[in-house]
């Protein structure tokens, strides 16, 4: 049985966030685009939104970050800390001053994040809450009408880091202004009907096998595995293959759904895949509540 009805506030703070990692190209230029159109007033807004190009040294130099991971900066340990020297770090606080504080009732009430991964992913939504309706119904209307959509953090791939591919750069495009039509539907008092979404939680992260004396790796992804993000892994099906040749199979007790398979920018996170389950979330109706304020916890 589907939850009861609810009504939430409208959302009237919006970011759309590119270049958090520097050398993920299709939302540094969809950013680039945005800014551009905005200046020569040509854009026609669904909603208002506020655009950032997130970590724009990093952008300068096409590369991921200068010094530090800008998606790992936004811990409250950092956020709020007297002095910072990273480049990155100080960033971090910068933004959080420009979209949140984080967790103030002045934050942003959506942000989108964009990001690009050598993974064939196809589109995907990231959130971190399987109770957070609007994150849900955003994901529910974008697999209705976006191109191949796989559900805070848009993700979208198969492009190597530091290009761009026209296609993956025309889905995320087609992706974010979907999202700002449904913010726009949302505002003005419109109902989205309750019903399912299938959602991946991740179970965890599998690292590359390894030399137990230099800790170098020695095995790759097994050709059988490589881009079937999103395809369930099986006990004992391929996934690795040693450079002197030998299979190496998966030894859960669980069919299990990798995805992010072979992501260059996690080789030095020691990560070679990760697997997840697949659920159905019921999610209520909802409707805005136009009059009410909406606050953070």
């Amino acid at each position: 049985m589907l939850l009861t009805s609810l009504m939430l506030p409208a959302l009237s703070r919006v970011a759309v966030c590119g270049g958090t990692h520097g050398n993920e190209l299709s939302g540094v230029y969809l950013v680039h685009e945005r800014l551009k159109r905005r200046k020569k007033s040509q854009v026609m807004e669904p909603v208002a939104v506020v655009t950032v190009m997130s970590n724009p040294r990093a952008v300068q130099r096409c590369v991921r970050y200068t010094e530090t991971d800008l998606n790992r900066c936004f811990t409250h340990a950092i956020l709020s800390a007297s002095e910072q020297t990273s480049y990155e770090l100080v960033r971090s606080q910068e933004l959080n001053s420009l979209l949140g504080p984080k967790g103030s009732a002045e934050a942003m009430d959506l942000i989108c994040d964009l990001h690009n991964t050598t993974a064939n992913m196809g589109l995907c939504l990231i959130t971190y809450s399987d109770s957070d309706w609007i994150c849900l119904h955003i994901c529910k209307y974008l697999q209705a009408r976006a191109q191949h959509p796989r559900t805070d953090a848009m993700e979208i791939g198969p492009q190597p880091h530091g290009l761009i591919r026209a296609n993956i750069f025309m889905a995320m495009q087609e992706a974010v202004q979907l999202l700002l039509d449904w913010v726009r539907l949302f505002n003005s008092g419109a109902q989205f009907e309750g019903g399912s979404v299938d959602v991946y939680t991740l179970v965890k992260n599998i690292d590359y096998p390894r030399d137990p004396h230099t800790h170098t790796i020695i095995a790759a992804v097994h050709p059988d595995l490589q881009d079937r993000d999103f395809c369930l892994l099986h006990p004992g099906d391929p996934m690795f293959l040693s450079f002197s040749g030998e299979t190496l199979r998966y030894k859960g007790k669980e069919p299990l759904y990798p995805f992010f398979i072979n992501e260059s920018a996690y080789y030095e996170k020691a990560v070679a895949l990760s697997l997840a389950r697949r659920r159905k979330v019921e999610i209520p109706a909802i409707r805005a509540c136009l009059h009410t304020v909406r606050t953070k916890t």
